[in-house]
């Protein structure tokens, strides 16, 4: 998986590129962890993201946690097979999808 970071005050980009799953979801915690200080928008783009397990899912949760005490988290650019894993697993009731 590739990440693009695109930082701009304080907001923040991070685009996705390839799978999300147990092997690429520590690079995306990691890659949250260093950037989310003083961090009050955080937008995830997904128009290249193929695929997400319940790995990533557990990142995005956390993320999320993070994002509800100091901004909001936007997810844009969901493909139909993602939006479906967010569906089923309740996820698409408290992320901001767009």
């Amino acid at each position: 998986m590739t990440i693009t970071k695109e930082a701009a005050g304080t907001a923040l980009t991070l685009s996705l590129q390839g799978r999300l799953d147990t092997g690429t979801a520590p690079q995306l915690d990691a890659a949250l962890k260093e950037s989310m200080d003083g961090v009050t928008d955080l937008t995830l783009d997904f128009a290249g993201l193929e695929y997400i397990s319940s790995a990533g899912l557990r990142v995005l949760l956390s993320a999320q946690k993070v994002m509800k005490k100091q901004g909001s988290m936007v997810i844009r650019h969901v493909n139909e097979t993602i939006m479906e894993v967010f569906e089923v697993t309740g996820f698409s009731d408290f992320l901001t999808i767009q």
